[in-house]
This record gives C-alpha cells, structure tokens and sequence, in this order.
C-alpha cells in the first residue's frame, strides 16, 4: 500500500508541474503574449523584465525563458535554498526559507530596483509561487530584517493560519501585499501564480506583492492579541503596527486603486488540480477515490483524528465509499509547538493517525508537502499503517510521547517510514492519502 500512496503522489505532483502549469497558460502567437482573458501586442513594449519569489519559481521562470526568449531583458528570481534551476536571462538568487534571511532581503532589493526604474511602456511579467512571502523580505522603515525573522517565528509557532501570518507579513513589507504592484506603476504588470493557500485567495498567496490587501493594521493587531503575541513581537513592530491603526503610517493598497489598473493576476497550478490527478490515479491502481476537500484546516492532531475515524468508517461500514477505498484531502493544518522535538504538520499528522488506527488492518495513510520539505527538516511527510504503534513500541518508542513533544521526525527515521524526495519544483500545499483494503 505504501508503493500506491507514492504512485498517487508522484502522478499528482506531475499535475501541478510549474513548468507544465506555465507552458499551458501562456501563449506567443504571431507577436501577441497572452493568457485566458488578457493580451498584449509585443510591439506596443519597449522592455520585458521578469521578477517572481517563491519555491516554484525557477521552474516557472524556464517556461518563461522558452517562451519569450530574446525579448526578455533581464530580472531577477528569488528561491528557497536547494529549489534553483538553471536560467539564461534571470539572476537567480538562493535565499532562506520559511525564516527571511540576508540572502532573502538582497533578493528583495533586486526585485523592488528592477521594477521601479520601469515606464507605462514596459510589461512585468511576475511569477509567484508558495514561499514567495518569506523570500522577499523587504521591511518598511524602522523594521530590521531581525525585527522580521523574530515576527515570522513567533506566527509559525503560535498556531495562526496561513492568512493570519500573511496579514501580518503583509503590513511590515515594502513589496507584500500590493506593494510591488504600486512599485511597478504605470508599468504593465501581468502575474502568474501557484496558489499554496486554502481557497487560492490571491491576495494571500505570497502575501500578495500584486494583489490589492483587504487586511487593515487593526486586522493585524487583533491577530497578535487572538495569539498573545504582544510579548514575544519586537517592540519596534507593535509600535509599527499602533502607529499604522492611528493612521501615522500609510495602509497597503486597497482595492480599487489606480496602481492595480494595469494588473493582470492567474493562478495556473492549485492544490485542487493536485486533488483530481490523485483522484485518477487511485482509480487507475482500482481504489474507489473519493477527494474530501482541498480546503482543509486546523491544528493538525484534531485533523489526523477525523480523517482516521473516516478511513476506519470505511473499512468497518463501506461508508462513504467501498474498500478498497482511497480519501484524499489537501489544504495546509498548523501545528501549535508544545514540545522540543522535530518534524512537520505532515508527520505530526501520520503519527497522529497512527495512533488512532492502530491495530486495524488494511488501512494505510501518507501525507506529504507538495514542496518536498515539511516543516525544518528533509522530509516531505510520512506513511504509516495499522503496525505503526505496534512496531515502534517493538523498538522502546512511545508514539503518545513522540506526539507531545512534536518529534514526529525521528519516530519515523527510526521506523524508516519517512516520505523523502528532495525539492519537488512545485508547492500546492500539502496531500493526504488514506487508503482502505
């Protein structure tokens, strides 16, 4: 069962390739550039340049690159360490992720000085991808780059979602939420993105550098007082953010600006795309597939329990679906660090299954990051079955206590069940597999 969740994960990544993703989108037909539901004639252009931030990035960018090869004039890629590919026309920039890093903030500075030396008759071509928000780390004045790797720590370990942390992010940058888009003014912007979001909300994924940003600093603020932040957020930014709800600081742009006038934003890959090509290739392997949704949140353990007790519904009842039976689900859980220990919200999730199916038979389940990493470790998640418990207490491990102290990772080195596969290129958020014989 293990060798069909990696062929349903393999095909479904296959899916959300960002090379293929862009290939599919953008077309160059007799001089005209164009995308569903936009064009532009070449020949009213006097320069192309290329930015994007983001894992998949590079990857988009050779499609680019292919695409529009000469006409290109340069610009610049951000990546995560390890997620490069090789450009011909575009700087690539390696920097930290999911903490910002000085690597990250060049990066930024490079982006935001090629887009703001662009005319109304310059087209920006920006590629977005998950990761894009920690990659582009260019804080607001009076903000360090410290004062931003301290915020984003403390958000990724207090249990806020995605579009908390990025609400935040968003209203310390120069570039994040809108703020690239007002950079490139009166410049033509067009923007491709790989959403990682639950909902694919545009404005959340990467923090939305080209998207107008509905959030407010009261927003923010009301977000560091739901996760008792005021005491563990630098206090050069809660001032930040009080000064910006007093309106001493500018808002980031809203809807309905001028500067969003000649912006053209398209998701091109999304977590649900990944859900379907999993769905077909479960059926293809003869499993009855059933996708539970690509939206799904929570703090992972509450989340692990309900997806066992529904893979246990279907091996006890048939319900919803027969065995042999295969749920899918996708979206982005967080995990509220408790312990000291290692691992992802993919393994917490595995493990936290585990435990609940312990002792059944037939039943297996995989959850990984589309990006091939999960949380600050080289695995992309974990697979475990009805023998999980029974053959780590075989070898002294306590699953329960693995799970209290969030070390998911080492219980499943030490049962050789940890789902490794480098960087994938892609990033749509996270798959689970439960599979039922």
């Amino acid at each position: 069962m293990r060798e069909d969740c990696m062929k349903i994960f393999e095909a479904a990544l296959k899916a959300v390739d960002p090379y293929e993703a862009v290939k599919g989108h953008l077309r160059l037909e007799r001089e005209v550039l164009s995308v569903p539901g936009w064009s532009l004639p070449l020949g009213n252009v006097r320069r192309v340049v290329v930015v994007g931030a983001g894992k998949a990035s590079a990857s988009m960018a050779l499609a680019v690159e292919e695409i529009l090869g000469e006409r290109i004039e340069g610009g610049v890629i951000v990546v995560k360490y390890g997620h490069g590919r090789p450009l011909r026309r575009l700087e690539l920039i390696e920097a930290g992720h999911p903490i910002p890093d000085e690597r990250g903030l060049e990066g930024a500075r490079a982006v935001a000085e090629v887009v703001e030396g662009l005319g109304e008759d310059d087209l920006l071509i920006c590629l977005i991808s998950g990761g894009g928000s920690a990659l582009l780390p260019y804080p607001v004045k009076g903000i360090t780059l410290e004062d931003k790797q301290a915020t984003t720590s403390a958000l990724l370990s207090c249990g806020a979602t995605i579009h908390e942390v990025n609400a935040v992010r968003k209203h310390l940058s120069r570039v994040k939420g809108g703020g690239l888009a007002r950079l490139a003014y009166p410049a033509r912007l067009l923007t491709l993105l790989i959403s990682d979001v639950v909902g694919d909300d545009l404005d959340v994924i990467a923090s939305g550098p080209t998207v107008p940003d509905p959030t407010t600093f009261s927003d923010v603020l009301a977000i560091v007082d739901r996760y008792e932040l005021r005491g563990r957020l630098p206090q050069a930014v809660i001032s930040h953010f009080e000064a910006g709800q007093r309106g001493e600081v500018p808002e980031t742009p809203k809807p309905g600006e001028e500067v969003f006038s000649k912006v053209k934003n398209l998701i091109v890959a999304s977590n649900f795309q990944c859900l379907l090509a999993a769905k077909r290739k479960a059926e293809e392997l003869g499993y009855h597939a059933l996708i539970l949704s690509s939206m799904v949140e929570g703090e992972t353990r509450e989340v692990a329990r309900v997806h066992a007790a529904l893979i246990k519904e279907v091996s006890r009842t048939a319900n919803p679906i027969a065995p042999p039976a295969c749920l899918i689900s996708g979206g982005e859980t967080t995990v509220t660090i408790r312990g000291k220990g290692k691992g992802g919200r993919n393994q917490e999730f595995v493990l936290a299954c585990a435990i609940e199916i312990a002792g059944w038979e037939g039943i297996s389940v995989f959850s990984a990051g589309t990006d091939g990493t999960d949380g600050p470790t080289d695995a992309a998640g974990a697979y475990g079955d009805g023998t999980t418990v029974r053959r780590a207490e075989g070898l002294g491990l306590d699953p329960e206590a693995y799970l209290r102290d969030n070390d998911s990772y080492h219980f499943f080195e030490r049962l050789g069940d940890l789902v490794i596969t480098g960087p994938t290129g892609t990033n749509v958020m996270d798959l689970r597999i439960l599979l039922a014989r």
